[in-house]
């Protein structure tokens, strides 16, 4: 199993670099092919106020600035992708909003997986809706951090297991990166003793299943007494030096996690390593 057609998606200019590093890594190790797509807004400003004629200059400079910035991004995708000998094509989206996470949806539909940088905090135009991209998809979409992201292949890899369906479909989609990887963690929180298994066997049937796929696996547990869940998962990152996250996204409703919290929206906020998420 491989990756074959990957969706890079570049929001601006700034994040073309750690989106692209990620998208041609992945390109170069499974030969495939790179679609590239940036989306801007059918209309930036509003042109007229109510019962004035529409100033035609406004619409011209501001139609002007749109394609400046198309143009910018798609000269760094293409530039970057013949440098690096890399099958690709471009795609530029008008949309309502402009925003690249939904307008990506639809290409995603036929990729077998989508790469985009994670919102910057620091950026007050960045309003893209990645969570939507995630849970409309259907394809596993790899986040990049916004503090950078160096292109060089994934050797450890953190496995956030809760043996649900959306943490099962993460681990498949996942399974090119797993394959190629030094070593992975299967690591749970809060194990639970259930019908078919005991908390102290949590995560040893997906071990078993992944190392038939010639996957270096190991399992890990961890009591979370009352620290969330989404901080346990940071900080075992960070003492297994891990390269990559995988996980499961939204286990529970979207409004929920907006309103109370949960791992998917913290994780999607505060994290500093690359994350895999299917749903």
């Amino acid at each position: 199993m491989s990756y074959k057609t990957i969706v890079a998606v570049l929001r601006s200019e700034s994040d073309c670099e750690p989106v692209l590093n990620a998208s041609i890594s992945l390109c170069s190790q499974n030969d495939a092919h790179l679609i590239g797509i940036h989306a801007e807004p059918t209309m930036r400003v509003a042109y007229t106020a109510p019962m004035e004629i529409p100033d035609p200059t406004i619409y011209q400079q501001d139609e002007e600035e749109i394609q400046k910035r198309s143009s910018l991004v798609e000269k760094k995708f293409r530039d970057r992708c013949n440098a690096e000998g890399v099958s690709f094509e471009w795609r530029s989206v008008r949309s309502p909003t402009g925003d690249g996470a939904v307008s990506a949806v639809s290409s995603a539909h036929c990729a077998d997986i989508v790469v985009l940088q994670q919102r910057n905090p620091d950026n007050t135009n960045d309003y893209a809706d990645l969570e939507s991209l995630v849970v409309e998809s259907g394809r596993p979409v790899l986040f990049v951090p916004y503090t950078g992201h160096s292109g060089k292949p994934v050797k450890s890899v953190l496995v956030a297991w809760n043996a649900t369906r959306e943490s099962t479909r993460a681990v498949f989609d996942a399974l090119p990166l797993l394959m190629a990887a030094e070593k992975v963690e299967i690591f749970i929180v809060d194990p639970k003793d259930t019908q078919e298994q005991s908390a102290s066997m949590a995560g040893a049937e997906i071990a078993a299943t992944l190392s038939r796929h010639g996957i270096n696996v190991t399992v890990n547990s961890q009591s979370s007494g009352g620290v969330p869940a989404a901080s346990i998962i940071e900080n075992r990152m960070s003492d297994t030096q891990s390269d990559l996250l995988v996980m499961g996204a939204y286990s529970h409703s979207r409004i929920k996690e907006f309103l109370f919290g949960g791992v998917t929206h913290t994780l999607l906020d505060s994290m500093t390593n690359p994350t895999l998420m299917s749903r």
